[in-house]
């Protein structure tokens, strides 16, 4: 709003001392880190006293689990703080004209309103059981059911995979290549351009043509031929229905990356700090495939009004690193689902609108081991008890942080070493755009 602002007085000929830095996305940038980090630190102190006054508490089951004790009645639903501290510097700073930056506010408000719902049940649940005079066992069935939250997991990926499919403003820049018989080969199957317009960029003092091509395309790690169209999993004859498949598979990633940070979120610090990490690279990936010299120097496609996007990147990892102030051992303040959902599926859209979403096995490799540790430990257990009468089990514990707790590690190591893991994976991915 406050960029809106400041371009509507440049145009009527108003300037204010220091306006012009609005027109920097690098002021910008650090202005929303700043601002993130002050809401959170500041302001999140003021509401964690405002959940502890509503009794607005954390029910822990009692998993035998060292700490488990004193953790019941921690303050939840701390995710609030976070949803503030990524949309306010997002609405003041970015341009809210870009298709991208609308996309990921809709994201955060819409899996933050799911998981509010959520935890709000499981409180009422326990209220419930207060004035009743009973002891409160904390119950997945006391929230949302759990069908509630995958169809409003669902809807939020056909409307995301919708929009970057449909979009108009939704392209990427392809550079025409003359080969030495004169042709040009600009475009690839299931591609079509947009217009007959055409941006002449000098890099390095030669002039480059680019066209703005409208596709379903996605990068493949480690491969050289590394761009990878959607078009081409369907005959040829079935083309047209490629949007069908591209909104399938953007509901699955939003849905599986959601749910991995949701289950994740079971240390002190844990899914706050790989989310974090996560959203530095996500903004290595911003900036250099918003940037026409630097994709072009490392051959990864351009993608035009990307770079707006560093501003919600920036709000958003603040918000993490300022509400580990709080959420680090010993935790203050649980996020609840009300942050956890909305942390994962402001990763997996990141993902899809910078067409990196292959590369989330990788920098949400994390997020993919404790969502594979509970499939594991679940089909394990149904497959031994059908055939020997009686379930065992692969690890101590699901998911996998519990199993470490079993082992007997602190929950602090188990957290940091988790945040080390994170950044080898992150490191790994950014690599790729070079390696291959």
């Amino acid at each position: 709003m406050l960029y809106q602002l400041f371009e509507w007085f440049t145009k009527i000929g108003i300037k204010f001392p220091g306006s012009g830095l609005f027109h920097f996305i690098t002021f910008r940038v650090l202005l929303a880190v700043l601002l993130s980090l002050f809401i959170t630190t500041v302001y999140g102190k003021r509401l964690i006293k405002i959940l502890k006054r509503k009794q607005i508490g954390e029910s822990i089951r009692e998993l035998g689990l060292a700490g488990e004790k004193m953790k019941t009645g921690t303050p939840t639903m701390g995710g609030i703080i976070i949803l503030l501290a990524i949309l306010i510097p997002t609405l003041l700073l970015a341009n809210l004209d870009k298709v991208y930056v609308r996309l990921m506010l809709l994201c955060t408000v819409w899996l933050g309103v799911i998981g509010f719902i959520d935890d709000s049940l499981k409180i009422k649940a326990r209220r419930i059981a207060k004035a009743k005079g009973e002891r409160y066992k904390k119950n997945d069935a006391d929230g949302l059911a759990g069908k509630s939250k995958i169809f409003g997991q669902i809807m939020l990926g056909i409307i995301i995979g919708a929009t970057l499919y449909f979009n108009q403003n939704v392209v990427v820049k392809r550079e025409v290549i003359t080969d030495i018989n004169g042709n040009q080969n600009t475009l690839q199957r299931g591609e079509h351009r947009l217009g007959k317009n055409e941006d002449t960029v000098v890099i390095d003092g030669r002039m480059h043509r680019f066209v703005t091509v409208k596709t379903p395309i996605t990068t493949i790690p480690f491969v050289k031929t590394h761009e990878f169209n959607y078009a081409k999993l369907l005959p040829e004859s079935w083309e047209h229905y490629t949007y069908l498949l591209y909104i399938l598979i953007v509901i699955f990633i939003v849905t599986a990356v959601s749910n991995g940070a949701n289950i994740t979120d079971g240390l002190d610090g844990l899914a706050t700090g790989v989310s974090a990490i996560i959203g530095l690279g996500l903004g290595v990936f911003v900036f250099v495939s918003g940037d026409v010299r630097i994709a072009e120097y490392l051959n990864i496609m351009y993608i035009p009004n990307l770079s707006e996007l560093s501003i919600f990147i920036a709000a958003f990892v603040g918000a993490c690193v300022g509400f580990l102030w709080y959420n680090a051992y010993p935790a203050q303040v649980f996020m609840g689902d009300t942050g956890s959902l909305a942390l994962g599926g402001i990763i997996a859209s990141l993902a899809i609108i910078v067409r990196k979403e292959l590369l989330i096995p990788i920098f949400c490799f994390v997020f993919l081991i404790e969502n594979l540790s509970v499939m594991i430990q679940v089909s394990y257990f149904k497959y031994t008890k059908k055939k020997y009468g009686e379930g065992k089990r692969i690890f101590l514990m699901s998911p996998l942080h519990h199993h470490y707790q079993k082992l007997g590690y602190h929950e602090s190591k188990i957290a940091v070493r988790f945040w080390v893991v994170t950044i080898l994976s992150v490191v790994t991915a950014v690599v790729t755009l070079k390696l291959r």
